[in-house]
């Protein structure tokens, strides 16, 4: 891979090559992409979506907006820094017009949308899309539908569902929110479809990043971008390299972030704090940290230089890696092979067994599995029963429901099934309880 060719500012439907050194500096395409996502609606409904707890009533918890804001800063200096060595390692990249701030636009944008396929409640979201379709009342899809189509629903992927929700074409807006080519490469952690499943190391076959429904606009991004094929026969590809800086951002982010409102919640004690934030970095001034009166104050002093010193590490490991990574052989995550990797792994097993295990996330995960999965089956229900033209007055009102976009049935079984988990997977955790209340008939 070469970087001329990643760092592509084409957007869906150009017919001309667009050249860095003819933008306007004061509002970049890699910045028009940012802009673009955060005026869309999708990424509104983050506002209201788990990270760690669901439905916390609490002012301080990450929802996946905050969190997506301080993965885009952190994202944002991890491209800076390791795009101001590349300049100087590539200098035909100066004379094509780029500049470090470029490196960082394109992380930054990634970064801000790479939660923005994720369903409510959190991860259990995901998992109880997958299973209505598994060994819900979804199961007897799985003879009317390609392999992969059914691995598409039986494991349905958030990362996929992001790249369907800023790539699909609508009426009136082909291409989506037509990001450019090299911030769409950027955010695709795992590009590949969702079979064939194979056991790896190779961090990037860890998920899947591409629903069928959007297949050919992956091919035609990947290709663009010169990504490395990894099979000839399979629709897999080795990453684009700054992929690896979103996905240091988020991993920085959620682990250290994730740790700090577990103690702020006081699901983890303090002490906790000060013990394993420690073992990251060497210079904590102590003095400091015991003269902050408020708890919230002495982690925030902790969670502030261990982010600094995890972004010092992924950019010299990023860096060190370079030709590897061009070349598709790094299969590792940056922070796996930072220095601290057991210190990290530490953390994040705390935060595992005290906060993602604790009693009031498991309860309201139990919730959301019921909760979509009656959504998703009325839907569908309503949706293909319509197609059928077979839909009772109860589907037409179940139908009144939905967006208009969502009203008119698919041709095709695949794609009004998606089109349902689409639709599911964009509510707000309050959005979905709200609608759930009124179809089950809890509320008039």
């Amino acid at each position: 891979m070469n970087w001329e060719q990643l760092l592509s500012l084409k957007r869906f439907g150009d017919t001309q090559k667009r050249k860095r050194i003819q933008q306007d500096e004061t509002r970049l395409g890699f910045e028009v992409d940012f802009d673009r996502i955060i005026f869309s609606t999708p990424f509104r409904s983050l506002q209201d979506k788990t990270q760690v707890i669901p439905l916390s009533k609490t002012d301080f918890v990450h929802t996946r907006l905050t969190h997506s804001l301080e993965v885009s800063v952190v994202g944002r200096t991890l491209g800076r820094r390791v795009g101001k060595e590349l300049l100087e390692r590539h200098p035909d990249l100066k004379k094509l017009g780029y500049t470090f701030n470029d490196f960082g636009a394109i992380v930054a944008a990634a970064s801000i949308m790479h939660d923005i396929g994720n369903p409510p409640f959190g991860h259990s979201g995901e998992k109880a899309i997958g299973e209505y379709f598994k060994t819900g009342n979804g199961q007897h899809y799985k003879n009317l539908l390609t392999d992969k189509q059914y691995q598409d629903l039986v494991d349905f992927e958030g990362n996929a569902n992001g790249f369907k929700i800023v790539t699909e074409n609508r009426t009136g807006t082909p291409g989506g929110l037509r990001l450019s080519y090299a911030t769409l490469g950027a955010f695709i952690k795992y590009p590949k479809e969702s079979l064939p499943k194979k056991p790896s190391n190779d961090i990037s076959d860890k998920k899947y990043g591409v629903f069928q429904s959007e297949k050919e606009a992956f091919i035609d991004v990947v290709s663009d971008l010169g990504m490395l094929k990894k099979d000839r026969d399979e629709i897999a590809y080795y990453r684009h390299p700054l992929a690896y800086l979103v996905e240091a951002a988020d991993d920085i982010c959620y682990t250290i972030i994730d740790f700090e409102d577990g103690i702020n919640l006081g699901l983890i004690d303090e002490s906790y704090a000060l013990e394993y934030m420690s073992k990251l970095v060497a210079n904590i001034n102590r003095e400091k940290y015991y003269s902050l009166q408020y708890k919230k104050d002495r982690t925030a002093y902790l969670r502030a230089i261990a982010i600094n010193t995890l972004v010092g590490e992924a950019v010299s490991i990023f860096l060190e890696n370079e030709s590897a990574i061009l070349n598709g052989k790094f299969n590792k995550s940056l922070l796996d092979k930072c220095a601290f990797e057991a210190q990290i792994r530490d953390i994040i097993n705390i935060s595992v067994d005290k906060i993602y295990k604790s009693k009031e996330v498991v309860e309201k995960e139990v919730s959301g599995y019921k909760i979509i999965a009656d959504l998703l089956h009325v839907f569908v229900t309503a949706l293909n029963n319509k197609y059928e033209q077979q839909q009772s007055n109860y589907d037409n009102l179940i139908l009144n429901l939905l967006p208009e976009e969502y009203q008119t049935p698919k041709e095709n079984l695949y794609d009004r099934l998606m089109q349902v988990c689409s639709y599911i997977a964009s509510m707000s955790d309050s959005y979905a309880i709200q609608v759930y209340k009124k179809i089950s008939g809890s509320i008039i």
